[in-house]
């Protein structure tokens, strides 16, 4: 399964559907692998978008600086 082509909120749904899983149950090797790859997935979203809103951030005066 391709995770990038997921949801963010069904990436987030399937993380916590196997957490919940892991602590009732346990989980199997494949599901562990897959949880860490969703997990990976997720970070990886977050910090792209993070550094698109750092980016598009433009200082209200770029001249003036305090040193």
């Amino acid at each position: 399964m391709d995770y990038n082509d997921m949801k963010i909120d069904d990436i987030i749904k399937r993380i916590n559907e196997l957490y919940k899983k892991s602590k009732e149950e346990g989980l199997n090797e494949e599901e562990k692998e897959e949880q860490q790859k969703l997990r990976r997935v997720y970070i990886d979203r977050v910090k792209s978008n993070f550094k698109v809103q750092l980016e598009g951030i433009e200082p209200k005066n770029p001249t003036s600086r305090k040193s």
